[in-house]
């Protein structure tokens, strides 16, 4: 028994939810600092809303997804995750460019965070749920055209309003600019219309047909249908474990402060401890032969990944840590290196930021294409070889970045990072989903989201430190250190043991 290969037009349906998603982060990642600097935040307390969205994702999407894996409903399994997700992203966008005051305005961000998490999570096991492992690449590549599109329109909708509808873009001080209003209203409109295609116009596979397809699979390959029901990692290893983190934490915490390093570090020590935290409750719930609930369950599966989620886990860590990087420092690294300025109220650090707003839009817009050419190549070689192309490209891309001297080309460095986001949304996720079993398809898709939160959080404590102890505050040298995060992530996937390749190779072949 095997899953019903879709349509193009079927397999567009299930992923134009992304479009809107994307839409919506895009406008909430591009506005967020200027809302709150408009409600006085100070710019040295930015730093802190690049670690509120990780945050967030670190929390919700491992909830979310066991949550979903369990669900079932008039709506299926993953569709009312995507539906009550959209309402609540929506009312979060019409909600904080109309905050009157900074808390609220920070609390309807988290609010997006968490609300855009619920949708966004399910939607990668959905794929994974109605696709075959041969049109995996091909859905997830779908997701990544989506998302590429979606960001470039996010970027430009408030600038749009303004030099096309001639919305204003200033207001008096303490209050949002109607072009960023409008800009938030008009992607919430689309946000919930795009999420709100995809649950009316797609199906689900039942639990029942979920189980008869691993059963299947399981029997092709002479293999038992793996569960989790043995006793699973000792009570002992969970204390001991616990313990050793939880101590490592604290010890990085008091030398933060007795060396009087940077506050974010702290950052760094609560994730530490915060692990061995999760391990000694979940130790102490298991000697109380209390296991049945979502928390045991979900770091139960943590210490359960399949080989291969752990051998991408490498790939994804490295690859999200040299995209961070970019996101933080490109800005002040084309400023300073490539228009001689430091100081942000200087006309020529904002042509810079301008300018990167440009490169940003064309990354984005390249691995909206991109996704169109990845399913190619992976069929002509394998999904690994189609993945480390695209990441040393990636690679290369941010090395010019200290080559080139003039801005205007630093647009070939973008071709090559807009091919690495496109491989990274879609990629891993292709060879994710067919090493995992479909039950746990949605805890399994939370789980791996923690390789992309914990070099985002290590990237916002760690680089600053870097930069400023190896590199002389030079911010360029943090696209020289994402673009070497990059290159490992490409020998790194080499180390991959992919499911679907030999099967592949096999039709090659024959």
């Amino acid at each position: 028994m095997t899953k019903a290969r879709l349509s193009l037009f079927q397999i567009w349906n299930m992923c134009f939810g992304f479009f809107g998603i994307q839409i919506g982060f895009g406008l909430q990642n591009a506005n967020t600092s200027r809302i709150f600097q408009t409600l006085g935040v100070e710019i040295d307390h930015l730093a802190i809303l690049w670690i509120a969205a990780p945050a967030t994702g670190l929390l919700v999407q491992p909830i979310i997804g066991h949550l979903s894996d369990k669900t079932w409903g008039r709506l299926g399994r993953r569709r009312p995750y995507f539906f009550w997700g959209a309402i609540l992203t929506t009312a979060a966008l019409v909600l904080m460019p109309n905050s009157p005051t900074l808390w609220i305005a920070a609390s309807a961000l988290w609010i997006m965070d968490a609300s855009i998490n619920i949708t966004m999570e399910p939607f990668r096991a959905f794929v994974g749920d109605n696709l075959p492992d041969e049109q995996r690449s091909t859905g997830y590549a779908m997701q990544s055209f989506f998302i590429g599109i979606g960001a470039v329109l996010a970027s430009c909708l408030p600038w749009i309003l303004t030099n096309w509808l001639d919305v204003a873009n200033t207001a008096p001080a303490g209050q949002i600019p109607p072009s960023v209003r409008i800009a938030f209203y008009a992607g919430g409109a689309v946000l919930l219309a795009a999420v709100m295609w995809t649950v009316f116009t797609t199906r689900e596979y039942s639990p029942e047909q979920m189980a008869a397809f691993e059963a299947a699979q399981a029997a092709a390959k002479g293999e038992a249908v793996a569960t989790h029901a043995g006793p699973g990692r000792a009570v002992a290893a969970y204390l001991t474990g616990g313990a050793i983190w939880t101590i490592a934490g604290l010890a990085v915490a008091a030398g933060v402060y007795a060396l009087k390093l940077e506050k974010e570090l702290y950052v760094l020590a609560a994730l530490i401890a915060g692990f061995g935290l999760a391990q000694l409750v979940a130790g102490q719930l298991k000697r109380a032969g209390r296991t049945g609930n979502g928390f045991s369950e979900v770091v139960e599966d943590l210490f359960a990944m399949p080989a291969t989620m752990k051998q991408l886990a490498v790939v994804q860590f490295f690859s999200w840590f040299g995209l961070f990087a970019m996101w933080i420092y490109t800005t002040p690294a084309v400023a300073a290196f490539h228009y001689g300025a430091t100081d942000a109220t200087s006309a020529a650090y904002n042509a810079g930021a301008d300018w990167v707003g440009v490169l940003f839009g064309v990354y984005n817009g390249v691995a909206a294409l991109a996704a169109l050419l990845i399913p190619v190549i992976a069929r002509a070689f394998s999904r690994r070889v189609a993945h480390a192309i695209c990441l040393v490209l990636g690679g290369l891309g941010l090395l010019s970045f200290m080559v080139i001297r003039d801005p205007k080309l630093l647009v070939l460095g973008m071709v090559g990072v807009g091919f690495a986001w496109s491989s990274i949304l879609s990629s891993p996720y292709s060879i994710l989903s067919g090493s995992v079993p479909g039950r746990k398809m949605g805890v399994y898709m939370g789980i791996f989201n923690f390789f992309i939160v914990i070099p985002q959080l290590l990237a916002a404590t760690v680089l600053g430190l870097l930069l400023k102890t190896f590199f002389g505050g030079q911010a360029i040298w943090a696209l020289v250190l994402g673009a070497a995060a990059f290159l490992i992530a490409a020998i790194a996937v080499f180390a991959v043991n992919d499911p679907g390749e030999p099967k592949r190779l096999a039709k090659l072949t024959s």
